[in-house]
């Protein structure tokens, strides 16, 4: 851990976001980072709420002479996506995250950083921590579980905030307005097999498809990056084929909304085959790395003997999961007719295993426009279907409607322009903001998202550009200061 983070510059909010990575965090573990909230808002004098999902709330009375402003929420969810490196020894549950200074970025070394949603996070502490900050009614909605389910925002109760204005501080580009998102839609899916003997006469592999750049589901799903799942499906069904490939144990991918970067698999073929066995994984891993060689330069696909496995999956099954898999649509399903350059609708097959005698796929569904996540949903269910698969959609949300004649969003904008002279971008986002969940139980609620430049969230790869880190805390000071009068 490199500690001169807590020197960069705004350290206000260096600082805070450097005791964040000490604290561990990942989904569905936030037991620490709630406690240090907690914790934070009893040194610092903060009236604090955590209600019955484990949300964390503070709020500040106005400052003199600001009592006639609208009261602002800033909002951040306080888990992280715990994703690392296949090389990389670390416990997501108890170790701290090893971040450095990198130039003019910040990342980790071989796990994922936490910048989202820890940049945020780490702005909500620095503003509710800052005396000199004049605002009018301050709270603070710091929610859980965000990453895998959005279970805090879900489980929010109305009338516990009284804000009229929610700034989301989870976008991911300096000099982005986010004022709407897309929707989303979790895909749950089994299909049993039966267990057979491993066959005589043939040779055990290991198949390791590694490298891949993978990221975030949302934001990167429009660069084209390889499927893990797919890419590795699609050797095992022609090896299937053409070799006598038999599948004992497969395993890619894992979070819902990471793209997947790795897949292994335990595979037998044939003894009298296994030289054309080597030779076609060597073709593929060329052939993969022609088709994406601007977006995944780094991939490898390598087999490597290994002992044999006392049980391969039935033939039939096989072929059928292989099929399903193959056959399922992943990627942009289609872009968005009125906004240029921004996905309307998306499936991620995010992460695909043996388990129990049962084929296993998680994968997450995305839109802006709710017919189409559910068009998306029954073209898949189609080829499920006729695999004979079981299987469920939950955790349904709508997306985000884009309202231009938001008040804070002109007074954004015109913040923005005297702060550094141009006009931001005004943006919809192909990811599930909070904002879309969060405006149920408070309709009355104007929102807008923002924050500084991180790349590659999401993934081990992810990184944050200290320059914008420090225009972001400007932003959100000066907008703070500016509120609109009720």
């Amino acid at each position: 851990m490199s500690k001169e983070i807590q020197n960069l510059e705004p350290k206000a909010v260096w600082e805070r976001f450097y005791e964040i990575t000490q604290i561990p965090r990942p989904s569905k573990h936030e037991e620490k980072i709630r406690e240090y909230l907690i914790d934070f808002a009893k040194q610092n004098n903060i009236e604090c709420i955590v209600d019955k999902i484990g949300n964390v709330m503070y709020r500040k009375p106005a400052t003199p002479g600001m009592e006639g402003r609208k009261g602002l929420v800033l909002q951040a969810h306080m888990d992280m996506v715990p994703q690392k490196n296949g090389d990389k020894v670390f416990d997501f549950e108890n170790d701290p995250i090893d971040a450095y200074v990198d130039g003019e970025w910040v990342t980790a070394d071989g796990t994922t950083l936490g910048a989202d949603n820890g940049m945020g996070l780490a702005a909500i502490l620095a503003a509710f921590k800052d005396n000199d900050l004049k605002h009018g009614l301050l709270e603070a909605l710091i929610t859980v579980d965000e990453e895998t389910g959005m279970t805090g925002a879900f489980a929010l109760e109305p009338g516990v905030l009284k804000g009229d204005i929610l700034l989301n501080l989870d976008s991911e580009t300096h000099g982005e307005l986010y004022v709407g998102c897309a929707g989303g839609l979790d895909l749950n899916l089994t299909l049993d097999y039966k267990e057979e003997a491993a066959p005589a006469g043939m040779a055990a592999y290991t198949l390791a498809l590694k490298g891949l750049k993978g990221g975030h589901s949302g934001m990167e799903i429009i660069l084209q990056r390889g499927n893990a799942n797919k890419l590795m499906v699609r050797f095992l069904k022609y090896a299937t084929k053409e070799l006598g490939l038999r599948l004992s144990a497969i395993d890619g991918g894992g979070l819902r909304n990471a793209i997947p970067r790795e897949s292994i698999a335990t595979v037998l073929v044939p003894a009298e085959n296994a030289v054309k066995f080597e030779a076609a994984v060597a073709e593929y891993e060329q052939l993969y790395l022609s088709e994406l060689a601007l977006v995944d330069e780094g991939l490898t696909f390598k087999a490597e003997k290994t002992e044999m496995p006392k049980t391969v999956v039935d033939a039939e099954t096989q072929l059928t999961a292989l099929n399903m898999v193959y056959g399922a649509f992943n990627g942009v399903y289609r872009m968005s007719d009125s906004m240029k350059g921004l996905v309307e609708t998306s499936v991620n097959l995010a992460h695909f295993w043996t388990e129990n005698n049962q084929f296993k796929l998680i994968g997450l569904l995305r839109s802006s426009v709710n017919s189409q996540k559910y068009d998306l949903a029954e073209m898949l269910s189609s080829v499920f279907d006729l695999a004979g698969a079981k299987y469920t959609y939950t955790g349904g949300y709508d997306g985000w409607k884009p309202n231009m004649e938001s008040p804070i969003l002109k007074t954004m904008i015109a913040s923005y322009e005297g702060l550094y002279g141009n006009k931001p971008e005004i943006m919809a986002i192909h990811a599930g903001l909070e904002c879309g969940i969060l405006g149920g139980p408070y309709p009355n609620w104007d929102m807008i998202s923002f924050g500084p430049t991180l790349c590659y969230p999401h993934s081990p790869d992810e990184k944050v550009n200290i320059e914008s880190v420090g225009k972001f805390w400007d932003f959100l000071r000066h907008t703070i200061e500016n509120a609109p009068e009720k």
